[in-house]
């Protein structure tokens, strides 16, 4: 055997061996290192180029005057022509740059001329080689140039020494503008001190004092002048008018050079972005409207709306009607929609904008033209029979029931096609029985599922006798008698006649549910019969608590946003009545809310505010006054803070009763609905942040027998609120409804059971009928929560996410938390419901309340959304309670998701169209597509909630601006097939 061999190992140092210095060679130590320019190793043309423009500024230092001009114009020349393609630093700024202080000073010798003004414009361009240490040069030198220049013969445009001077010019105006308001009220506070100290020195001089009052001004005004940096010192030279004035001229080259957005934000800063509809023209309006509208969620009140009407002016300027509407319908002014509306010659493009305002439901009377009769009174003159049909929406249901058709969903639905009970992972082995709870989930899983087609095998083509209705217990026969409403949404012909038969029961139970299926089917249909207000007006002093109520709720659903005088006075006194009920005077006045919403009705705040002030504090504290506070809530959806908003704000301040909190919040989140002003979602954030009823008092003394009285606890609801306001507020933009994502998951992890019961609600509103894959997982997790209420409440919000959509992953999910809850039967029902609002009008009906590609948010659809969501604030007290009837709540919320195409005779026209989803393509350069991954498809077709459509050919031209809803068509006269043209 050999021997082992040692292997010597070496240390390792634990510091890094130091890098050895070369030796210095001290030839070249001693030679002098060349300057960095010269270090560049500069070609022959940079050393002649610097050459020439050191002589020509050493020709401006001589004193002969006459090669002034010639040496300037040399520069200016030199300059422009480097500056033409900006690749890199231009050379002349850079060999300038070190003689910049000496032409600075040289400037300042020379008296005024045309030659000085010329220096000044040169001197302005090299100032941006200095615009870390010199703020704001660029700009001064560019208004002394102007100053100096006669009327007769004005300075060349800025745009000649290319477009990087341009922005930096921008840049620069807007930095003024902002110092130039700040140093006015600085000026202002520093007369005050000002003031203050002359007054101070005159007492000092009548005490004896030497200090003059003049003084003590002059000396107070310099330090206070003296504490603000350099910097920030406004130029001494140009007014605010020719700041304007300059800021307009660089729009004008932005807007021709492509840069619509910088030119837009360049106005916007010196507040005169009114000013751009001058500047506009064919070429670049739609990309500044486009630009504009995109910032509108990001722009603090007032300059949101300013921002608006420029868009709304520029588009009426080019006549685009279509799109000039939707700004009007955005900004709810009544005189901008009738004016737009009567704008078009073309009888054909006047429908078009009618089908618009029939979606938007905007109330007719905005929309009639008033003249005076023969007695002097001003008369409203009634539309066309054609427009008054689409206003009316009368042949909605006709359209979309031929959709249906189309797209092969006219089948009716049975319970078993929604449930699929033989997917559920079911533990029980019971045979299936039939319980009350279960006939009334499939009540309203067969409305919601067969909504709009009345075909259904339940109820309306059930036979005589057999109707579902009798599967049902009293109060549920009251919802089941009301489906028929659901399943004959929007037909007022044949409705009517089936529900008639119900009104004729002797079961108080049904008869109250066929008056509430009369205004069910008459939402967001007009006629001119009105047949709703006729049958249900009678019945609204019925002494029956049911058939009262349902005629006061009828009345809300069938004239929702009409902003009819005449029922307002028929409802207004069961508001302000002190003998009637809570529950009677807050569906009251919530109908009033649903009628008038986002009106600002001063007669109906008032009376709503007049009693929730007289009333006693016992009435308040009942479970209906959030249903008060909710009617007055809707009247200012989408408002803003207007006067009519801060009015009602400070009255409810001054009620006493805990309640006002929870209505002032409602009041606020509703004005500021989908609009995502940040500042109230911090407001509503604060308010969750409150911890109430938290101060538990330690068991050990219960033990012993001391009984300790309870403290009374704080009404929390408020909070729930202010969940749903964080949700209502950010859903109308992108970002702001990520970011509320975010909160929602805090508020979740640290909030009260009041704040973690709502949270499911709010996602179920920011993302309602859009199912996206993170919203559902954090759904799909609270459904599973220990707390039943939030389980409750995230399974119906797993149903607004999915309503309408036929979700598959979503059905899945619920198939599975069908098995789950199977011995809990208030979440198993609330599972059939969810299940019931996936599948809503077989997968053709969403309840979004954007429409328009999400730019207009329906008002209706808001009041539809809030009430339900209401109810399941305190869901075991309302829709778990006797008033699951509360869940027709969604009914204003519900419209068709298609896209019918329609010729000259308004009939159906099928042609080719690409559906994909939407791309923001705002501020991006060239025409890029506005949708990405499409399909193409004949019309009629669905549209999900994120998806856009575009036609596939040009062969027809639309009226519409956005292909949704109902679209005219129109031959376009230039087109040939391809088949057809000459080779």
């Amino acid at each position: 055997m050999p021997e082992p061999t040692d292997f010597v190992v070496a240390p390792v140092p634990s510091d890094d061996p130091e890098k050895k210095e070369k030796p210095v060679d001290q030839k070249t130590a001693s030679k002098p290192k060349p300057d960095a320019k010269e270090g560049d190793e500069m070609s022959e043309e940079d050393l002649q180029l610097r050459g020439e423009l050191e002589m020509l500024v050493e020709r401006l230092k001589e004193s002969d005057i006459s090669l002034y001009r010639p040496a300037l114009e040399t520069l200016r020349t030199l300059i422009r022509t480097s500056t033409s393609s900006m690749t890199s630093v231009p050379k002349p700024l850079k060999f300038l740059r070190p003689h910049y202080p000496d032409l600075q000073t040289l400037y300042e010798s020379w008296p005024p001329s045309e030659d000085k003004s010329l220096f000044a414009d040169i001197l302005s361009v090299l100032a941006m080689t200095y615009s870390d240490t010199e703020p704001r040069g660029t700009l001064r030198y560019r208004l002394l140039a102007a100053s100096l220049r006669p009327s007769t013969s004005p300075l060349a445009d800025p745009g000649d020494w290319g477009h990087e001077y341009v922005r930096h010019l921008a840049s620069e105006l807007g930095e003024e503008y902002t110092l130039r308001e700040q140093a006015e009220v600085a000026e202002a506070v520093a007369i005050l001190h000002a003031n203050a100290a002359k007054a101070r020195a005159k007492a000092n001089v009548e005490a004896g004092l030497t200090e003059t009052p003049e003084a003590a001004e002059e000396k107070e005004k310099e330090k206070i002048v003296s504490e603000d940096e350099k910097k920030n010192v406004p130029l001494p030279v140009g007014t605010l008018d020719d700041l304007c004035d300059l800021a307009m001229v660089c729009a004008k080259f932005l807007l021709g050079h492509n840069a619509e957005p910088d030119a837009v934000d360049l106005l916007e800063e010196l507040e005169i972005v009114n000013r751009i509809v001058e500047l506009v023209d064919e070429n670049t309006y739609a990309r500044v409207t486009a630009y504009m509208i995109a910032c509108v969620n990001l722009l603090p009140p007032q300059d949101d709306v300013a921002f608006l009407k420029t868009a709304h002016t520029i588009y009426e300027q080019h006549q685009k009607f279509p799109e000039a509407l939707s700004l009007a319908i955005r900004l709810n002014d009544p005189g901008l929609i009738e004016k737009d509306f009567h704008a078009p010659g073309n009888p054909l493009m006047k429908r078009q904008l009618a089908f618009i305002l029939a979606r938007a439901q905007v109330p007719l009377h905005w929309l009639q033209l008033s003249s005076v009769d023969d007695d002097g009174e001003e008369v409203l003159e009634d539309l066309p029979d054609d427009l008054q049909e689409i206003l009316y929406n009368s042949r909605l249901s006709t359209h979309f029931r031929q959709f249906g058709k189309e797209v092969g969903v006219e089948e009716a639905k049975s319970l078993e096609d929604v449930y699929k009970t033989h997917l559920e992972t079911t533990r029980s082995t019971a045979a299936s029985v039939d319980s009350a709870r279960g006939n009334l989930a499939g009540t309203f899983v067969n409305a919601f599922v067969n909504a709009g087609f009345g075909n259904d095998k339940l109820m309306v083509e059930a036979e005589e006798g057999s109707s579902w209705i009798y599967k049902n217990k009293e109060h549920g026969m009251l919802s089941a008698a009301a489906s028929l409403g659901v399943s004959l949404l929007w037909d007022t012909d044949v409705g009517l006649s089936h529900v008639d038969k119900y009104t004729y029961s002797s079961e108080e139970y049904i008869k109250a549910g066929a008056l509430l299926a009369t205004g069910i089917l008459n939402s967001g249909v007009r006629s001119e019969a009105d047949a709703a207000l006729a049958l249900l007006g009678e019945q609204v002093t019925n002494k029956s608590v049911p058939l009262k109520t349902s005629a006061i709720v009828g009345l809300g659903f069938a004239y929702a946003g009409s902003h009819r005088d005449d029922l307002l006075n028929l409802l207004l006194p069961f508001v302000s009545d002190d003998e009637v009920s809570m529950e009677i005077a807050g569906l009251a006045a919530l109908s009033v809310g649903f009628i008038f919403v986002g009106s600002e009705n001063g007669d109906a705040s008032s009376v709503i505010l007049q009693c929730l002030m007289e009333r006693e504090d016992s009435a308040l504290e009942e479970k209906w006054a959030r249903f008060m506070g909710l009617g007055l809530a809707l009247l200012y959806v989408g408002v803003q803070a207007s006067d009519g908003y801060d009015a009602t704000i400070e009255t409810l301040k001054a009620i006493p009763h805990p309640v006002s909190k929870q209505i002032q919040i409602l009041v606020e989140m509703c004005a500021f609905a989908g609009t995502g002003n940040v500042l109230r979602i911090q407001s509503m954030l604060q308010h969750c942040g409150e911890h109430l009823n938290t101060s538990e008092e330690p068991k050990e003394k219960e033990k012993e027998g001391e009984k300790k009285e309870e403290e009374p606890r704080v009404d929390d609801t408020f909070q729930a609120f202010a969940v749903l306001g964080i949700a209502l507020v950010a859903m109308g933009e992108d970002i702001g409804a990520e970011m509320s994502f975010r909160q929602f998951n805090h508020l979740m992890h640290y909030g009260d059971p009041v704040i973690r019961k709502t949270v499911p609600l709010a996602l179920g509103l920011i993302s309602a009928s859009n199912p996206q894959l993170p919203v559902l997982d954090t759904l799909s997790k609270y459904s599973h929560d220990n707390d039943l209420a939030v389980a409750l409440n995230a399974i119906f919000a797993m149903g607004l996410v999915g309503a309408g959509t036929n979700n598959a992953r979503l059905a899945q999910m619920l198939r599975q938390l069908a098995g789950y809850y199977h011995k809990e039967p208030d979440c198993l029902f609330m599972v059939r419901i969810a299940q019931g609002m996936v599948h809503m009008g077989k997968g053709t009906i969403g309840i979004n309340p954007f429409f328009l590609d999400r730019t207009i948010m329906s008002k209706t659809a808001v009041a539809g959304l809030l009430a339900t969501l209401t109810a399941f604030t305190d869901a075991k007290a309302f829709v778990l309670d006797k008033y699951h009837w509360m869940l027709y709540f969604l009914v204003p919320a519900m419209y068709p998701r298609f896209l019918i195409s329609l010729d000259e005779e308004l009939e159906p026209k099928p042609v080719t169209v690409r559906v994909g989803t939407a791309v923001d393509v705002v501020g991006q350069a060239g025409k890029p597509r506005t949708i990405s991954g499409f399909q193409t498809y004949q019309t009629p077709v669905r549209l999900a909630t994120t998806e856009r459509a575009e036609l596939a050919t040009e062969e027809f031209i639309p009226f519409a601006s956005v292909l949704e809803g109902f679209v005219l068509l129109q031959k376009n006269p230039g087109w040939e097939r391809e088949d057809k043209m000459d080779i």
